[in-house]
């Protein structure tokens, strides 16, 4: 489902993100309503910013891919 570009900017807005947040959460495949959601309330003080979970989960998921690639290599490529 594409979402419209007024979304983006509500939560863009909501989430206090700048251009460079939205475009990574779209590279993560996040959709709006996910960052408006994951917006911490008073109630939840261990919840990160929607900004620093952002990269957190960027950073966890090219760490994962860094040891994807290592593996691969070390096995030596196709094993067919």
């Amino acid at each position: 489902m594409a979402y419209s570009e007024q979304m983006w900017q509500e939560a863009k807005k909501r989430c206090r993100l700048n251009d460079e947040d939205i475009a990574l959460a779209k590279r993560l495949g996040l959709n709006p309503r996910s960052l408006i959601k994951n917006i911490p309330s008073k109630s939840e003080p261990w919840k990160a910013p929607v900004k620093e979970w952002l990269h957190e989960m960027d950073e966890k998921r090219q760490k994962k891919a860094a040891q994807k690639q290592r593996r691969k290599e070390k096995s030596g490529g196709n094993p067919t």
